[in-house]
């Protein structure tokens, strides 16, 4: 297989210190769930799983592009994600692989349309669009993150309305080569 003919291959995180959901560069998703009395060794645990979803990362991993939810603003929960979020963006760029973040608002609004509300309409876009179902709302967001950004690699996995396509724009994304 040449490389004009390779699929570029991405990774989806939905970053959280107790459940924090992967898409696997296969499309298949899972969640990784932490436990309080663990500490700061969630950390540890959350690290591990990336590093797995990667397949260690460098050149030869076939990992072309990691895509994260940001860090939400102005919530109680910005702590520790961006404690999570550090863990990983190190990890992501001690094995050279270029990440991108994409606001909360903006991955809603690739999905449905609109970029406000809860997350059923997350799950029933998913279901409308690709055919699919998810254990819990971490590994939806972590699905939709991964096929936001093959979408945005010029490799969807189908078909998005153009507007919902343009939102993609917001988000800021690396220079990702083959």
């Amino acid at each position: 297989m040449t490389d004009e003919q390779r699929k570029f291959t991405v990774v989806g995180l939905d970053l959280s210190l107790t459940g924090s959901g992967i898409a696997y560069r296969d499309g298949s998703t899972g969640t990784v769930k932490t436990k309080q009395k663990d500490g700061d060794g969630r950390l540890a645990q959350i690290e591990e799983a990336v590093q797995l979803a990667i397949g260690g990362g460098g050149l030869g991993s076939g990992v072309d592009l990691v895509v994260m939810e940001d860090i939400p603003q102005n919530s109680h929960a910005a702590k520790p994600i961006a404690m999570v979020h550090g863990v990983v963006r190190n990890l992501l760029v001690k094995a050279g692989i270029p990440y991108a973040l994409v606001v909360l608002a903006t991955l809603k609004f690739y999905a449905t349309g609109k970029g406000s509300g809860d997350k059923v309409p997350m799950a029933l876009a998913a279901y409308k669009r690709a055919g699919l179902e998810f254990d819990d709302d971490n590994q939806c967001d972590a699905a939709w993150l991964r096929w936001a950004g093959l979408d945005w690699l010029g490799c969807p996995e189908f078909s998005v309305p153009a507007a919902q396509r343009e939102a993609l724009k917001k988000a800021v994304w690396p220079a990702v080569t083959r």
